[in-house]
This record gives C-alpha cells, sequence and structure tokens, in this order.
C-alpha cells in the first residue's frame, strides 16, 4: 500500500494520505509552556515551509499552553504524549489538532479507551509512534532483538489497540536510527496496512550526520513511493529540519516551487572565493521560496557558463569579476562586489 492509496487523514485544514503531497513536520525545542518563545519558533518554521508542527505535553501547564499557541499559529499542532492519557485528553480539549502516543505504555486499556473516546468527539487522529527504543520485551525475544519485522509487529499491534476501541483516525510511524533497518521496516508495513505513514530516520543525529542519514534514508523510502507527511530529525535548530526535508523532497521530485541551486565543486581554475559566494547565494534565495528556477553558481567563467546552462539564471567567478548568465548565454560581466545583488536583481525579474 503505496502513497497514492493510502486512506485520507485531515489534520487541522491540511491533509496528507491518499496521493495527498507529502507534508512536512517539525518539532519545538523549546519549552511548551513558554508560549512566547514556542510562537516565535513556530511563526519561523511557518516562515521556511513547515506544513505541520508538533510540541511536547509533558504536564497540565504545557497542555494549557497549547491553546494559547494555537490562537496564534498558521499550521496544525500536534500534541506529543509520553505516558500520560490525562496529558492526551487535556491536548484535545485545549486544540490539539492531533496526538502521538505510544497505546503500549498510556496505562493501560481503560485509558487508552478514554483518549481514543475523546478523539473520536472532536474527529482528532492519533498518530501512533513506535521505535526501536520503545519495543517490548517479548517482541525483543521472539526476534532476536530490535528486528525492521519487530518494528512491524509492535506498530501494528498498538494500532489494532486503537481499532478495538472503534477508531480509525489512524496515522503510523515507526522509526528507527539504523537507516538499513528503517528502509526495510517502512517496505513491510506499507504491504500491511492503508493508513498514512509518518516517515523519518529518529535520532539521526547533528545537521551534519543527520543530513546524511536522512537523506539517505528517506530518499530510498521516499523513492519507492511509502510515506505520506515527514519530519527530518536532526540536533539542531528546528529549521534545518524543514529546510533539509524541502531539498528531499524537492531532488525526489515530490514538491514544486523554491529555487534549485546548483554549484561546481571548485577546481584550480577558480579564480573567486567561491565556497563563500555559494554560500551567501544560498542565503539569498531562501527569501525566494515560491519560485521555481535554478540557478547556477560556478567557478570558471570560460565553462560555466556551458556548464550550466540549464539554469535560469547563473554567475562564474573569474579574476576580481564575474559574468552573469542565463540558459548558457553570457549577459553582462559584474565587479565582484557587485555579484550577489546582481544576481538578486535578476531573480527578483522572474518574480514579476
Amino acid at each position: 500500500m503505496h502513497r497514492d492509496t493510502t486512506k485520507e487523514i485531515h489534520i487541522g485544514d491540511r491533509v496528507i494520505g491518499g496521493g495527498n503531497p507529502i507534508l512536512i513536520q517539525s518539532m519545538t525545542n523549546t519549552p511548551t509552556q513558554d508560549v512566547e518563545a514556542t510562537v516565535s519558533q513556530i511563526l519561523s518554521l511557518e516562515e521556511r515551509g513547515c506544513d505541520i508542527i508538533r510540541c511536547t505535553v509533558p504536564d497540565e501547564e504545557a497542555a494549557h499552553a497549547l491553546g494559547q499557541i494555537k490562537k496564534r499559529i498558521h499550521i496544525p499542532l500536534v500534541a506529543d504524549i509520553h505516558f500520560d492519557y490525562r496529558m492526551a485528553i487535556l491536548a484535545m480539549e485545549n486544540g490539539a489538532d492531533k496526538i502521538r502516543i505510544n497505546p503500549g505504555n498510556i496505562g493501560g486499556r481503560e485509558k487508552l479507551e478514554a483518549v481514543v473516546k475523546k478523539a473520536k468527539e472532536r474527529d482528532i487522529p492519533i498518530r501512533v509512534g513506535v521505535n526501536s527504543g520503545s519495543l517490548e520485551k517479548d517482541i525483543l525475544e521472539r526476534h532476536g532483538g530490535v528486528t525492521a519485522q519487530g518494528l512491524v509487529e509492535s506498530a501494528l499491534d498498538k494500532v489494532g489497540m486503537i481499532e478495538e476501541c472503534g477508531y480509525e483516525n489512524i496515522v503510523i510511524s515507526i522509526k528507527s536510527s539504523d537507516v538499513s533497518m528503517c528502509v526495510k521496516a517502512h517496505e513491510i508495513i506499507a504491504e500491511k496496512t492503508h493508513y498514512p505513514l509518518h516517515v523519518g530516520i529518529t535520532e539521526s543525529g547533528t545537521v551534519k550526520s543527520g543530513n546524511i542519514k536522512s537523506g539517505v534514508g528517506l530518499g530510498i523510502i521516499l523513492h519507492e513511493g511509502i510515506g505520506d507527511t515527514v519530519r527530518v530529525s536532526l540536533t539542531g535548530d528546528p529549521v534545518e529540519e524543514v529546510l533539509s526535508a524541502k531539498l528531499i523532497l524537492k531532488t525526489l521530485g515530490l514538491r514544486k516551487g523554491g529555487i534549485e541551486l546548483v554549484s561546481c565543486p571548485t577546481c584550480g581554475r577558480t579564480r573567486i572565493d567561491l565556497i563563500a559566494l555559494a554560500q551567501k547565494v544560498e542565503k539569498v534565495i531562501e527569501k525566494y521560496d515560491g519560485l521555481d528556477i535554478k540557478v547556477a553558481v560556478m567557478g570558471c567563467a570560460v565553462n560555466g557558463p556551458g556548464e550550466a546552462r540549464e539554469a535560469d539564471i547563473g554567475i562564474a567567478g573569474g579574476i576580481g569579476e564575474a559574468v552573469l548568465f542565463s540558459k548558457g548565454e553570457i549577459l553582462r560581466k559584474v565587479p565582484e562586489a557587485a555579484i550577489l545583488d546582481a544576481l538578486e536583481e535578476e531573480i527578483r525579474k522572474f518574480s514579476m
């Protein structure tokens, strides 16, 4: 069961599953009860393209804060619940658009039924979250440790617990920090369920290492037609998660819009500080998310325009200057000090 045939699930005013666009998620790292800090971070994430945001709800103060946060943001709000079923109920009463729980550690059947009853009353989806650190002892023993098959078995068991309560407004998440295991688990579960899948490589690491692991793992999973919403889990600023997710989706052709940057790896012919220039250009284009064009930053004025002839606009460095080009044709020469301004001027023309 791949993304075009999964069940549609409504999260606030957004929809996942059923072939709808893959939505990008992130999670705040501010104390949820600090409303000002949390709202500020969410608004920043919205600006960068976050579609759904999750906040942890460890206590009643955090649960009540959701109501205030909800009024000031523009994307669906997901409550992340661990162990305490009362926080799940309180979060829904304070406006959570979805809750994330592990039905196996919420406190037993009676407490799970109370959570599902509240979700059913408000038609709020439940994300069943299982990861390699939450597998039950019997599953670990049966499979000889953490395995892809064990992850799937645990997730489907938890889904069954919610279904037995008469509810099927469900999203599934099975995550591992082991890329190969995570890929295999998603391949298995995609054939066993019609529920939409929230995909990601958990605990992937810092921005540098985490991006590589996430790019490889999510690239394989998404390319196979699996996954309805995605989070890139990084140890760093949540904005980096959103930017990385957008790039992964765009690279796979699963999301349009936003400027694609291409740049050469530099060589002995380079006569300009191309690394610094490319990084500056990357910052400039972040504000033009609505444009669907390709921008090139090349290090050689002789070969650059030809090598990047598919670029809508580009620069190729020389000694103390650069040439500005479009579709391989040179437009004009620009002094080195004016390169960024000249490039942005040309980019703006595409937005007119």
